[in-house]
């Protein structure tokens, strides 16, 4: 029941590499954008906030098709992507690390936005009166007292990046040692005669994965709260 067997582990190892890779990607967009929205007013910002959030109320599956759409082997800018820079995204990994990037995208922003807006504005604008430029204010500023909202942005993309499938699953689908994630080999092994054990297994290590990630975000969500507050 506790033995895992080397396909469990590729699966496991895929994931946590496919969901590592995602959320460094993803993570200086998800600043630059939480620091626009958080900071700055703008025509068609509720249209930005949206599309942001798009994913988290999209069916996964739509997400894919999209994706599959855009980036697949034919697609809108895949095809180009394959035909001139030789990069394929669809039915790879990498595809794979994309997808999961943008089901995860609204919550790593998030919190980093959430904990920016947190921080009073006169302490950046006292920087800017001792001369300091703007990228100079949110590098050495903004940046660090919206850390612990980045990490835990950074922790919540990683958990949704381990855990998502559907949107996976439509744009790379499910090849073992390629694109099989956690979530795709549990699916494969639920429709599997004697696959039960198996994906209880996966199952126990999804969860504990998931468990240790929203603790981990709360604890610095509280340290993220009280830096803000000078505690």
């Amino acid at each position: 029941m506790f033995e895992i067997s080397p396909t469990e582990w590729t699966a496991i190892l895929l994931s946590l590499r496919v969901a590592v890779v995602a959320t460094l990607v993803a993570t200086p967009l998800g600043i630059g954008l939480a620091w626009l929205l958080a900071r700055h007013d703008f025509w068609g910002k509720s249209l930005v906030d949206a599309l942001v959030h798009l994913p988290l109320v999209l069916p996964p599956v739509v997400t894919g098709y999209l994706l599959l759409l855009t980036l697949g082997r034919r697609g809108l800018v895949g095809s180009w992507l394959a035909d001139h820079l030789g990069i394929v995204f669809a039915f790879r990994w990498t595809g794979a690390a994309v997808a999961c990037g943008i089901m995860s995208f609204p919550l790593l922003v998030r919190p980093i936005r959430l904990s920016i807006e947190a921080i009073d504005r006169k302490l950046e604008q006292a920087a800017e009166t001792l001369g300091a430029p703007p990228w100079q204010v949110f590098l050495t500023v903004t940046l660090p007292l919206a850390l612990p909202g980045v990490l835990a942005g950074m922790v919540l993309g990683f958990a949704k990046a381990i855990g998502e499938f559907g949107a996976t699953i439509t744009f790379v689908s499910n090849i073992p040692g390629e694109t099989q994630t956690i979530s795709s080999a549990i699916y494969a092994l639920i429709q599997t005669p004697d696959g039960d054990a198996a994906a209880g297994r996966l199952v126990i290590i999804s969860i504990a994965i998931a468990l240790g990630a929203l603790v981990a975000a709360e604890w610095f969500a509280r340290r993220a709260t009280a830096r803000v507050h000078g505690n």
